[in-house]
């Protein structure tokens, strides 16, 4: 979604898992070796020409710096600043789940654009 913002990752290739796809995907984007700490419910929406299916992980940064591969950029936000940018429709459920599964300061994923 061009000139959106959204959460990093991509498609899923066959016979990979989600979680999977994330970690080679966030290596290929921006060069980040994470930890998944936990999963959220997948996200499922339908823009006019086509669905998407997000199945969205709470991550820390387990080895490397923010590179920007495939984007225009990346911002790291608290969980509260989240609904300020302008965001892609498919991520905004994402969005409310992961503010609404806190309890407690877990930090926000970062956001390439």
């Amino acid at each position: 979604m061009a000139f959106k913002w959204e959460f990093p990752g991509g498609k899923i290739r066959p016979g990979e898992s989600p979680e999977a796809c994330l970690h080679r995907e966030l290596m290929e984007e921006m060069g980040l070796r994470i930890d998944v700490k936990r999963p959220l419910d997948p996200a499922q929406h339908r823009y006019p020409s086509f669905a998407v299916t997000l199945y969205p992980f709470v991550c820390t940064i387990a080895a490397g710096e923010p590179v920007l591969n495939a984007h225009r950029a990346v911002v790291w936000l608290a969980a509260e600043e989240l609904p300020a940018l302008d965001w892609a429709e498919a991520d905004r459920p994402v969005i409310a789940a992961y503010r609404e599964s806190l309890r407690g300061g877990d930090p926000s994923p970062p956001i390439p654009k």
